[in-house]
């Protein structure tokens, strides 16, 4: 009787999945005549709103030596403006029953507010307000140049596995400013001026630089309304053009390094490859390199753990990851944990053993079906979450995608075959394109951890 109802229950869910699906995200989209794009998403389910402004600016948009100005700028935009003095930003929201926060990547920055539906044109009002009437001074920079610091300590100093991933993204990208830390690095911290903080401001806040998405109880007249009102008066930069960066070269080497400290309680073993990201008009890869990971190391009948958990035992947890929402090109990773009297070196040829028997095994269909099913899942149900909504949207078109790359991105992943990801997997795995690391603490399996590099240089 229960399995009856199991499988009764597993049936009502796909046929409801089946019919979600044609349910497309009620988003209304424009610019501005200053250059700002909008993004409106409709939700009438509650009397609420999510409004995000998101910056075309992250950390890997900032000049060489001044790393971590486009996060601390972040923390100096609660700080005075012309009409608003220091904290009055996030005091006004709370007053209102909301709550504010604000984010910074390696492509964006964003600061965003939930409220009420009703208060969106308080929000535009002072969000506007601060994205030209900044109003910094030498002592906001002295103390919150302090505060990003211990942000930095907190987060990065005082834990191993957050220092060890500074150490490998450095390795990993021998050029792009995607090898340092959005936070930054601490000796380039410890010197930030208010010039500088005021030059990265005055290059890339501006309204032909930022897009604007609200989700909510709103219809999008208004929103277009009340965008012209408080963003649309704003003037574009005309010194704003396409976004600069430097290009990775070829990377020919493999790249390999240990980090040991005596905090580690868990060694591991970690491989990154460089990778491509999602491309406007061009998702086909990245979505057969998003399935792959699936593939490869989420859930219990993965490839990874069902080799290296299950059957060898060689590990204690393995998984695989990818995030191709990048505006350049972005890694692939694999990952195991040995398990208990595993040495690190027999548990990377464990990891290389059971990628090469993938290789030649390929991709069970039943497991592919699965998981496209769970992937079409768990986007109709974010949908239930408009800040999920908002930040979907303005993450992706921050990093080069468009509105229709979004809304079709659930079709581009359903269209990918078994062939597509087993081509994917051979591309991705060149070893030339990898960094691998081991992350111990000093006793850790001392005997055999010894790497041994050779270089040549000829000349």
């Amino acid at each position: 009787m229960l399995k009856r109802l199991a499988c009764i229950a597993a049936t009502c869910c796909a046929t409801t999945l089946a019919h979600a699906q044609d349910i497309e995200d009620d988003v209304t989209s424009f610019t501005l005549d200053n250059g700002m794009d909008v993004v409106v998403i409709e939700d009438h389910r509650a009397p609420a709103v999510v409004h995000m402004v998101w910056y075309r600016a992250g950390s890997a948009d900032e000049p060489r030596g001044a790393s971590g100005i486009a996060h601390y700028l972040e923390h100096l935009l609660f700080k005075e403006t012309d009409n608003m003095e220091a904290g009055e930003f996030s005091r006004v929201v709370a007053e209102n029953g909301g709550r504010d926060n604000a984010f910074t990547s390696y492509d964006y920055t964003a600061y965003f507010q939930r409220v009420a539906a009703d208060r969106l044109e308080l929000m535009m009002r002072m969000e506007s307000d601060r994205m030209v009437n900044l109003n910094i001074t030498q002592e906001d920079i002295l103390t919150e140049r302090e505060v990003v610091i211990e942000e930095r300590n907190q987060r990065v100093e005082n834990d191993p596995g957050s220092l060890f991933r500074e150490q490998r993204r450095a390795a990993q990208f021998l050029n792009h400013p995607y090898g340092t830390p959005i936070i930054g690095w601490r000796h380039e911290m410890e010197t930030l001026t208010l010039e500088d903080a005021l030059a990265f401001y005055e290059r890339h806040y501006a309204p032909n630089n930022a897009v604007l998405v609200v989700a909510g109880d709103v219809e999008p007249d208004a929103v277009r309304a009340l965008a012209e009102q408080y963003y649309g008066v704003i003037p574009a930069n005309p010194a704003i053009g396409p976004r600069d960066r430097v290009d990775e070269p070829r990377q020919l080497a493999e790249r390999r390094l240990q980090m040991r400290d005596p905090r580690v309680a868990q060694p591991y073993v970690i491989r990154t490859y460089l990778a491509p990201e999602r491309d406007p008009g061009d998702q086909e890869t990245a979505a057969a390199l998003t399935l792959l990971a699936d593939v490869l190391g989420s859930g219990q009948t993965s490839v990874l753990v069902r080799k290296l958990q299950f059957d060898t035992q060689d590990s204690v947890y393995a998984s695989a990851f990818y995030s191709g929402l990048s505006l350049d090109d972005t890694t692939f990773g694999i990952v195991t944990v040995p398990a208990p009297g595993v040495p690190m070196q027999e548990a990377e040829d464990a990891l290389d053993q059971a990628i090469a028997e993938f290789l030649e095994e390929g991709v069970d269909p039943d497991q592919l079906a699965r998981i496209k099913f769970q992937r079409r899942a768990q986007l109709i149900y974010a949908r239930d979450d408009v800040n999920t909504l908002a930040r979907r949207y303005g993450a992706a078109l921050t990093s080069g995608l468009t509105v229709a790359d979004v809304q079709d991105w659930p079709d581009v992943l359903d269209a990918v075959t078994e062939e597509d990801i087993m081509a994917a997997a051979r591309m991705i795995f060149d070893r030339n394109k990898s960094v691998t690391g081991w992350l111990m603490a000093p006793d850790t399996d001392l005997a055999q951890a010894e790497m041994t590099t050779e270089t040549e240089v000829t000349q």
